[in-house]
This record gives C-alpha cells, structure tokens and sequence, in this order.
C-alpha cells in the first residue's frame, strides 16, 4: 500500500498485515452487515388492546334476553347503540371487518427483531470487508472516484488536522477532488420526507484511525464521510448496503496498530 503525505506525494510503501490477505465472501459479509442492521431496530406494534375495547357481547342462545337469535343476523361481535322496549339496536365492532375494530394481524411488539452472528464468523467477515476494499473493480462498483494511487495510506499528521477545510485540502490533495463532489444531498423521493428522513446523500470515503483523535470532530460535519478507530470497524462501515468495497483510506498508524495488537484474528 502506497503511503502519502499531507501534500499527496508518495513517502513510501507499506506492508500489509495478514487481516487485508482473506478471501473476498459475498455471502459473509451480508450476513455480518444484516446481523448489525437489526440490532439497530426498534421494536415497534399495536397496543394489544387496540380495537377490542368496546363491549361486544352478544348472545346467539334461545330466549336470551338481549339475544340475537331467530333474528336473521351474522355472527358478527355486536355493540348495543339503543334499545326500545324488547327491541335492540346493535352495530358491528371488535371484529377486524368492522368500524373501529381490531387489526387482524398487527404487528406485535413482542416478536424479537434482532439477530446473531458467531465471533469468529462475524471476525472473518471484517476481514473479508477488508480486503474488498483494497480491489478496485469492487470499489468502482459502488460508483467511487477512485485516484490514481490506490490503495493509499495517509501519515500520521491527518489525525491531528482541527478544522474541516483543512481536511477537504488533504483529501483533495490525495485525488478524491472528484469523490468529494459526487457527495452531494439530494431530497429523498417518496413519503419518507414526511418522517424525518427528507434528505439522502451517496456514501463517500471511509477515514480510519488509530485512536480517538481531532480529525473525529473536524471531519465529522463533511456530507458522506465516515471516521472510525480501527479497533472499532465493522461490516457495516466497509460495506455499506451490504456491498462491500468501499473507497477506504487509512492512516499509518492504523495499520500499526492492526498489525501489533492483531486485530480480528
């Protein structure tokens, strides 16, 4: 992997660890990526109540009082609206055919939402997820303009930068010039403007780092891009969608640290 400088001029050449030599798996990766999704949700149903609170009791036997026998009448559940003498008038409820009545099949906030996925499995993935990002035809799917050194390494000053424009210079610098303008937000087409979701945007470069550092606060305001500690990635960062090779830059001092403490193995 090709190290560069702040300026964008090639230092020297890294060696990788053996976390980015796994075999690309498709199938693992997806896995790895729907498991983290659906921990993330939020149990959500309807109130077990909902629709049955009406007083619906009607009886069908012979000479009840108050029954609907020998009447010419559905089965249906039925609510007293009024009555005059021996004579009642009764409209359908509870039921999940009639006005104001129960759901049929609601969602229920019981059912369990979340999924599993063993350690080891879940590791092989991110290191799958990490090699992917080194294949360029993998990247160019996901429509990222790659420079024309790649894969690339940044040096350690990247993780001190404070401010937002300073780190738009660098990444323009290392040729993401054209990556940088294709991140753009857009309105999200459909009703989910109407719930809090009125913007989308396309999902730029991945920075990864050594440690909890300033450029997690000055990046963190740049549309589309994501910075994580390495001890802290995960499938989902580098593939996101489930589609992996996502344009991925690191810093020296993460791979260090990849290497040393040997990380997802």
């Amino acid at each position: 992997m090709n190290l560069l400088d702040l300026e964008g001029k090639k230092v020297k050449e890294l060696k990788l660890p053996n976390q980015f030599g796994e075999e690309y798996h498709p199938n693992l990766i997806w896995r790895s990526v729907i498991t983290i999704q659906s921990n993330k949700r939020q149990s959500y149903g309807a109130d077990t109540e909902a629709g049955k609170k009406a007083s619906a009791k009607l009886s069908r036997r012979r000479r009840d009082y108050k029954g609907s026998y020998g009447k010419g009448m559905s089965r249906v559940p039925r609510k007293t609206l009024w009555k005059r003498g021996s004579q009642f008038g009764w409209v359908g409820a509870n039921a999940p055919g009639t006005v104001g009545g129960r759901k049929a099949h609601p969602p229920k906030a019981f059912k369990i939402l979340t999924k599993r996925i063993n350690k080891k499995e879940n590791r092989k993935a991110i290191r799958s997820a990490l090699s992917a990002v080194l294949n360029k035809n993998l990247v160019l799917k996901r429509n990222h303009r790659i420079p024309a050194i790649y894969p690339l390494a940044i040096e350690n000053k990247f993780e001190t930068l404070t401010k937002a424009n300073e780190v738009v210079k660098v990444l323009n610098n290392i040729g993401l010039k054209e990556e940088l303008s294709r991140l753009e937000r857009k309105v999200r087409a459909g009703k989910g403007k109407l719930r809090g979701r009125k913007y989308r945007s396309n999902v730029g470069p991945l920075i990864v780092v050594s440690q909890k550092c300033k450029l997690m606060e000055s990046a963190k305001s740049l549309l589309g891009i994501d910075v994580v500690q390495i001890k802290n990635i995960n499938t989902e960062l580098l593939a996101p969608g489930t589609q992996a090779g996502r344009l991925t830059i690191f810093t020296e001092a993460a791979i260090e640290k990849l290497h040393k403490e040997n990380l997802f193995n």
